[in-house]
């Protein structure tokens, strides 16, 4: 069952091992399995990740999963796995519903958890998430919350520059994450479309990662919000009820959304500086498209995940006559993570941020020092996410005053 770990090298026999067991093996656990996969085989690490195992609940379908990803076994109970003697880490990539379930049970059994965004469904489960790892931490246990796009090369860097000074004070952050997966009304009732099992819609799915990267890069936290989401489609096909955790047999019903399709909100950070922040799975053309821009007193940087190997970058300090936004191409060996990779010009992509985020990772473990995202940063952004759905809720509408 799986396929078999490479012969051990002598230098691998020199490292202690670090048994990774991951629930889920959909979208996300395919990203994480290429990290864990990739990762000891670019950089240096002081551990050796080894793929001990992988969960899911269909039996015939994780053993293809373990087969194809490189797990060296499977499970269809989760417990079964945390259980393990060789799963010294647990790896959660399910829907949000159960993301606190495993984690409290993972910490409590003494492993090593990494999560997931958002951290969970709500605010109370992210609290109790956060408790356990810091009494798990009191014992040498790491918990990390997975919010990859920090871990991109471009993005990296923009925050290296930042906090040296080369924006001067920030006065803007704007950010918009924009998706059209749901623009047919007949696209089925996902588990994604489900609040009981996604938590929120598009703010969860997207908005929590603008709202971790807006944080990171600025430096700060949010200190306020004011938005407004809305539900463009009410009503889907139910085509699999047991995916998409509501009842169904696919014969023509059609069941409740229950979940934001669109989320648009303002906020403050605790300098002063204003942010705008879109999330929309309804942007007819936008595949993927995450746009991140900053402006301050001296500069201004901006990110693309379109061109994910790039920045770019206005010195504000130049004379006027010569200035302009100017591309940083984010490739040189002096760059975050770009020492295991290769020669200047040749970019990553996408799933590389999983692989560094498996690296930060394993030598936090291997350092015994607290790993970022923690579990506290993924339950700051829950709290981010809790107060846009209740501004949201609130949000009057207030009618321009009629012309004479």
């Amino acid at each position: 069952m799986g396929q078999p770990q490479e012969p051990e090298s002598a230098a691998d026999q020199d490292r202690p091992a670090l048994g990774v067991g991951m629930v889920g093996y959909a979208f996300m656990g395919a990203a994480h399995s290429q990290g864990w996969r990739t990762v000891g085989r670019v950089f240096e690490l002081p551990m050796r990740p080894v793929l001990a195992a992988v969960c899911g609940r269909d039996g015939a379908a994780v053993r293809g999963a373990a087969d194809r990803l490189g797990w060296a076994a499977a499970e269809t109970d989760w417990r079964a796995l945390i259980a393990r003697d060789d799963v010294d880490l647990v790896d959660i990539c399910t829907p949000g519903d159960s993301h606190a379930e495993i984690a409290l049970a993972a910490l409590e059994a003494g492993k090593h958890v990494l999560c997931e965004k958002p951290l969970a469904n709500t605010v109370a489960e992210a609290e109790a998430m956060t408790a356990a790892a810091e009494r798990a931490r009191s014992r040498g246990r790491i918990a990390m919350t997975g919010f990859n796009y920090r871990r991109l090369p471009a993005t990296a860097q923009a925050r290296r520059m930042i906090a040296e000074g080369r924006l001067g004070t920030l006065r803007h952050v704007r950010v918009a994450y924009l998706q059209d997966w749901l623009v047919d009304p007949d696209f089925p009732l996902t588990w994604r479309l489900n609040r009981d099992k996604a938590g929120s819609g598009a703010l969860g799915d997207l908005g929590a990662h603008i709202v971790d990267l807006a944080q990171y890069l600025a430096g700060e936290e949010l200190a306020g919000v004011s938005a407004l989401t809305e539900t463009f489609v009410r009503e889907r096909p139910v085509l699999d009820g047991a995916s998409a955790g509501l009842s169904g047999s696919g014969s023509g019903e059609r069941g409740p959304v229950t979940v934001d399709d669109a989320a648009v909100f303002t906020g403050r950070f605790a300098s002063g500086a204003l942010a705008s922040f879109e999330a929309t799975r309804f942007a007819t053309g936008r595949k993927n498209a995450l746009r991140i821009e900053l402006n301050g007193s001296l500069g201004s940087l901006a990110f693309d995940l379109e061109r994910l190997n790039e920045l770019s970058f206005h010195d504000h300090t130049e004379p006027a006559a010569t200035a302009g936004f100017r591309r940083i191409l984010v490739t040189e060996p002096d760059h975050p993570y770009l020492e295991g990779w290769w020669p200047p010009g040749h970019g990553l992509g996408y799933e590389h941020s999983f692989v560094h985020q498996a690296r930060d990772l394993v030598r936090a473990i291997a350092s015994d020092t607290p790993a970022e995202p923690s579990f506290a940063t993924g339950l700051q952004v829950q709290r981010v996410l809790a107060a846009v759905e209740e501004s949201a809720a609130k949000n009057a509408v207030y009618t321009p005053v009629p012309r004479a």
